[in-house]
């Protein structure tokens, strides 16, 4: 999944306007992504909102030309969002809020008939969830978290879900490995697990670097996300997480007979 942000604010540098947005969203398909995830409104600490009306503007004529070339995941926490841009031809709904912030979030999903990609984040407004990591288990607290939402979703009639334990969204560096690490328990539970570490911050709690020199530790966390059997990697660098992959797959004999 590649990531293109139209947003002036994204925390990874990469935000573009609307027609550079469209141009980035083809040269992500060229490299290979197999799905792109759209997003007008920043999820970074300290997050400046925007409007509805703005995050609809930026998204939708994005969605629009790039919708014929690849499946569009639209990343938003906002029902009218998400009910534009799958209006706009958008089959996928991506909320760091599990569809908690909107209250009319949930009956959209559901009336759609798409899959949803639900996220654990401590409360819904990103400008505040590093001050919420006051964890006692958060393997278990993100586990359980995830699957009671999901058991939430299905009762509104929504079926396609996908779980997404939001690494760097208000965990600490340590509480981010332990996660990692939990990956296979996470994707045991028979629900298909995105991994979205690309370009975090925790990379540079380990190793030192700008947002712009993550790639290495993006690369070594999509690997193992790979080990764990996630369904989904969402990334910025999609031509180098595939090559990361290619190389990974060989060495374990993907596609290989005996």
């Amino acid at each position: 999944m590649g990531i293109l942000n139209v947003t002036p604010d994204s925390f990874s540098g990469d935000g573009r306007p609307v027609e550079a947005a469209i141009l980035r969203g083809r040269a992500l398909i060229a490299a290979g992504a197999d799905m792109l995830d759209i997003g007008g409104e920043s999820t970074r600490p300290g997050m400046t909102p925007v409007t509805v009306a703005e995050e609809i503007a930026r998204v939708v004529p994005v969605i629009q030309a790039l919708a014929p070339l690849i499946p569009i995941s639209i990343d938003t926490r906002n029902a009218a969002t998400m009910a534009a841009a799958l209006a706009a031809g958008a089959r996928v709904v991506n909320d760091v809020t599990a569809l908690r912030h909107d209250p009319a979030a949930l009956e959209v999903a559901a009336q759609s008939g798409w899959p949803v990609i639900i996220m654990h984040m401590p409360g819904t407004d990103p400008r505040h969830m590093q001050a919420q990591t006051a964890y006692t288990d958060v393997v278990a607290e993100v586990r359980d978290f995830l699957l009671t939402r999901a058991k939430t979703l299905r009762h509104a009639g929504i079926c396609d879900i996908c779980l997404d334990p939001g690494i760097g969204f208000g965990k600490t560096l340590p509480q981010n490995l332990a996660l990692l690490r939990a990956l296979p328990a996470l994707v045991a539970q028979g629900l298909p697990v995105l991994l979205g570490a690309s370009r975090k911050s925790f990379i540079s709690g380990i190793s030192p670097a700008p947002v712009e020199q993550r790639l290495p530790g993006s690369l070594a966390a999509a690997l193992a996300g790979a080990d764990a059997g996630v369904a989904w990697l969402r990334v910025h660098d999609v031509a180098e997480t595939r090559q990361a992959l290619a190389v990974w797959a060989a060495i374990h004999g993907a596609g290989e007979t005996a």
